[in-house]
């Protein structure tokens, strides 16, 4: 410690009186008592750093592929009116080809995984909502099981399928209220309906995200808040996949891509699908409070530029729901449940509603015709399957 206090005070000195007189002085001499970085060292843990997050995700993808499965509609559409040439009749060149019009479709629309053992599996609701088609399913080993029930959760982007098996694979559901912004992420999932088992890679790029999803095979869309952003390449047929963490546990169920921009993608958190199957294994049925209404919400720079207030829009009251006895109307803008703002970075209209029971009476306001009024609202129950 002294040889180096010395040291540093001659230095000092030395730089003192070269610059008062212009002199260089040649310094290499103290590189001996200095500390040196291997170059080495550096390469090493370099490489060891690479090699430990290959090891880490090809760990995730060989512990949760089995798990994962391809969702595929059967379906039989109208390909219009076909003509032949008729070189007997010169007045009736054209005729009907004889024939069927219709043409069965199959195609691999969604992406799935499997959430228990007897033949429980979770994807999207707009994957599989075509009520009029059939659906089946293709497992990583390439079985294909015919899909016995469908059950559609009526508030959440969700459903759940039940298959005739038994030994399946199934995930394991992490919390998705302890992921943050910038970590790993790891989608699998049948992308463009046509590669099975893709694999992508990112990391968790935003949180608490609302959304249009839909599914481009069903031409189906709806509103979804507080969903997980990623990075992760998410395209149409990776719809019901899971979004899984470093450990290889599922935080989010791959829902929808952006159409307006690259390498942003959409999942549903997996704690608000853990509270759908949490309900569905205890009734066998999913059962959520319903106020009937299908609804845009204004932001807050929306409501600026109209001159309106924040809110849920009504697009729509259904038929005897909850909202049409309450006296809701369409046009109406709903600003408060029970003194609460509805607003779009809190979850929106649907957020709300979800924290409620069913029976509850609920005080609504809404704007109308440039007016605020009081209503008086009771919660329903949608049951879906």
């Amino acid at each position: 410690m002294r040889r180096i206090l010395i040291l540093f005070i001659l230095l000092v000195v030395l730089l003192f009186l070269g610059s008062q007189n212009g002199l260089r002085f040649d310094l290499s001499f103290l590189d001996k008592y200095l500390p040196k970085q291997s170059q080495t060292a550096n390469n090493v843990t370099e490489k060891v750093k690479i090699v430990n997050e290959e090891s880490l995700i090809t760990e995730v993808v060989d512990k949760v592929s089995a798990s994962v499965v391809t969702v595929s509609i059967s379906k039989t559409k109208s390909i219009g009116r076909m003509f032949e040439i008729n070189p007997y009749d010169p007045f009736d060149i054209f005729r009907p080809k004889q024939g069927s019009r219709d043409q069965k479709v199959e195609q691999d629309i969604g992406t799935g995984f499997i959430i228990d053992a007897e033949g429980l599996i979770a994807t999207n609701k707009h994957v599989v909502s075509d009520t009029e088609a059939k659906y089946k399913v293709v497992t990583n080993d390439d079985k294909t099981y015919d899909i016995q029930k469908i059950y559609r959760d009526p508030v959440n982007d969700l459903a759940i399928l039940k298959i005739e098996a038994n030994d399946l694979k199934p995930v394991t559901l992490g919390d998705s209220s302890k992921i943050k912004v910038g970590q790993l992420a790891i989608a699998i999932g049948t992308a463009l309906g046509e590669f099975r088992n893709t694999v992508t890679v990112g990391v968790i790029s935003g949180l608490g995200r609302g959304i249009t999803a839909g599914s481009p095979f069903e031409g189906f869309a709806e509103r979804l808040d507080n969903v997980i952003q990623t990075d992760a390449a998410i395209n149409p047929g990776n719809s019901g996949g899971p979004l899984l963490n470093s450990a290889g546990q599922v935080i989010g169920v791959n829902t929808a891509v952006s159409s307006e921009g690259q390498n942003i993608g959409f999942a549903l958190p997996i704690n608000t699908i853990k509270e759908a199957l949490n309900q569905f294994n205890t009734s066998g049925k999913f059962q959520r409070p319903y106020l009937g209404v299908k609804y845009k919400m204004i932001t807050r720079d929306l409501a600026l530029i109209n001159e309106v207030p924040e809110g849920a829009y009504v697009q729509e009251v259904i038929n005897n729901s909850p909202a049409e006895n309450g006296g809701i109307k369409t046009e109406d803008i709903i600003t408060k449940i029970d003194g609460k703002k509805v607003t779009d970075k809190d979850g929106g209209l649907a957020k709300i509603i979800s924290d409620k029971k069913i029976g509850d009476k609920v005080n609504i306001e809404v704007w109308r015709d440039d007016q605020t009024k009081q209503l008086s609202v009771t919660v329903g129950e949608f049951s879906g399957e």
